[in-house]
């Protein structure tokens, strides 16, 4: 039906129905004392089924009028604030935007209150579902226009920050205060994540408190749920899986009728909170990925100054926090893009480790760092790795001096020795993982720099590191060492064994004796990586443990005639209990294999 050539049914109505005079009139009556208008105006202006041809009309009123709304006129703003602009028509869009630029220019006591609204827009708008006769209140996250509101609201935030130069100062105690709680669903904590970190582009300046409020509550996360958890929840799926498709076998003989499980599922963590941070992990990585890009492209530049940024977040949460598993990552993830972002870390670490103004925890956890991240990250080399442990070693030697030539006897005490004892156990694990790589260029040589390390005189000193150590970690040392006839430790070892004092433990269920193994209270930061959706851009990067068999660096005249002549030569060497090297189960790193003797 066209009327004059116009379309009547898509033509918006040239005039539209509202109550009472202008705004401008309706402010005049209200400072005079005569509210009735005033409070008609607020009513249609929070009507749901407003108009767009209405909100229009009102807003450029509101923009001829701007510098008399002032804090007597609170209320009127905070209802104009709450009018539903976001995914709307272009129009309203933009005469809405140019109307929070004027406000926020000619009335900055409403600034905080304009970028509140604005983070609100920040996760899906919660919707009401009715489910059995009940209605929930969730979030739409399948709002196929989210993508164009997130787009709407950054144009918002970037108008007020141009024409209010303090904008980030409020703006992060609003962010902070608006962040979900870390028990909102993956796609609520995702799209708030994903506007925090958009924000930074465009306001740089609150970079490094976006990242530290993002890790803290990503480290929230990780420290709830433990290694053992997530693996036992994947395990648990996967019986399950297991048990319906034999049930599925069971009913239906024919391949047609066997259905393959949705690629989603298998992508997706079975337990809650893992696939929370998995989520967030993988927004963080991709978000370091493209700052530090440009056109495929590494910006040295961009990419030192996120560097910086990150380190400061590490330094004031991830070093401090004990026991996370995947959030400290993302440095890992980081220091892979250039060679001198990893020995940076490294040398970081190391200030940290030597440092004696640090506090003891810290400079033990920067010790686990160390050894984790040069046993752990494949694009470190040989050379960085011989490097660290040539200053590992120095130091701990030059400890072990000052220890000897002190009047007081040196005894075995990790109150008194932690980073010694840390740093140990650092020089241990990263030689278990990379002695392989140190060896394989030229055995000959390999050999002559693990010998010029003086292990010996450590594993020898009245300080006992193999005795105050992870047992998996020694042990697996010991039998590497002793393969390659550097230094022999079993000795040693067994008379900590025979000297360990276990420890009477009382409970509910009654006594029970353990000792303990682990009394450093140490971890590696870096063991296996268990989030599978952001496992992708951990994986190329990460040294995986390798079966110790090693066969191929020996002379032929050598070769072991079996595997199995291999463990029992292996095994009646040394007394001790050989055929249970592992690796720390607690941190799930790979089984340590027992080694062949040479």
């Amino acid at each position: 039906m066209e009327i004059d050539g116009l379309d009547f049914l898509q033509t918006p109505p040239a005039k539209t129905v509202r109550f009472g005079g202008s705004v401008a009139e309706t402010l005049a009556k209200h400072k005079q004392g005569d509210a009735g208008d005033y409070e008609l105006l607020r009513h249609q202006l929070s009507d749901p089924a407003i108009k767009d041809a209405q909100i229009i009309n009102w807003l450029q009123e509101f923009r001829s009028c701007v510098t008399q709304l002032n804090k007597d006129h609170e209320q009127l703003i905070y209802t104009i604030l709450r009018i539903p602009w976001v995914g709307r028509s272009q129009a309203v869009v933009e005469e809405y935007m140019t109307f929070l630029s004027n406000l926020v220019s000619a009335q900055t006591v409403y600034l905080c209150a304009c970028l509140k609204m604005v983070v609100s827009h920040f996760t899906p708008k919660r919707v009401t579902i009715c489910e059995g006769g009940v209605d929930i209140s969730d979030s739409d996250d399948e709002d196929e226009n989210l993508p164009r509101n997130f787009n709407q609201c950054h144009q918002a935030l970037q108008l007020i920050a141009r024409y209010v130069p303090s904008t980030s100062r409020f703006l992060m105690p609003i962010l902070q205060e608006n962040f979900p709680f870390i028990q909102k669903s993956s796609r609520v904590l995702e799209c708030y994540v994903h506007n925090l970190l958009r924000a930074t582009v465009y306001i740089p300046s609150i970079r490094r408190d976006v990242l530290e409020l993002i890790i803290a509550q990503m480290l929230k996360l990780d420290v709830s749920v433990s290694r053992s958890d997530i693996e036992e929840a994947e395990e648990n799926l996967e019986q399950s899986r297991r048990l319906e498709e034999h049930a599925e076998e069971g009913l239906f003989h024919m391949d047609e009728d066997v259905s393959a499980p949705s690629p989603h599922s298998a992508a997706a963590m079975a337990h809650p909170v893992a696939e929370r941070l998995d989520t967030l992990m993988a927004v963080l990585m991709a978000y370091i990925k493209d700052v530090c890009h440009v056109d495929g492209s590494l910006h040295v530049e961009r990419t030192k100054e996120l560097y910086r940024d990150l380190l400061a977040v590490f330094d004031k949460l991830i070093l401090p926090t004990h026991a996370s598993c995947h959030v400290q990552y993302a440095l890992f993830y980081l220091c892979s893009f250039r060679l001198t972002l990893a020995e940076a870390f490294l040398d970081h670490l190391w200030k940290v480790l030597q440092s004696p103004s640090q506090p003891a925890v810290l400079r033990q956890a920067a010790a686990g760092y160390l050894g984790s991240f040069i046993a752990r990250a494949k694009f470190v080399p040989v050379l960085t790795v011989r490097a660290c442990l040539d200053l590992l070693l120095s130091w701990i030697h030059r400890y072990i001096d000052e220890q000897d030539s002190s009047s007081k006897q040196a005894c075995c005490d990790v109150s008194l020795h932690g980073p010694f004892y840390t740093a140990c156990q650092a020089v241990f694990y990263a030689l278990v993982f990379r002695h392989r790589a140190m060896l394989e260029a030229n055995l000959k040589k390999g050999l002559e720099y693990l010998q010029s390390l003086n292990l010996e005189r450590i594993v020898m000193c009245q300080l006992n590191p193999l005795k105050v150590c992870l047992p998996s970690v020694t042990n697996m040392f010991a039998a590497i060492t002793r393969k390659y006839q550097v230094v022999f430790c079993y000795t040693i070892i067994e008379r900590n064994n025979r000297h360990a004092l276990p420890v009477l433990r009382s409970s509910a269920g009654g006594d029970s004796v353990v000792t303990n193994t682990n009394p450093l209270d140490s971890f590696f930061p870096f063991d296996p990586y268990l989030l599978k959706r952001s496992s992708p851009m951990i994986q190329p990067l990460y040294q995986v443990w390798e079966d110790l068999a090693d066969t191929e660096l020996l002379p032929a005249k050598e070769q072991p005639q079996s595997v199995k002549e291999e463990e029992d030569d292996f095994l009646c060497g040394e007394s001790y209990d050989s055929h249970h090297i592992r690796s720390p189960s607690s941190v799930g790193s790979p089984p340590f294999a027992p080694l062949p003797s040479l």
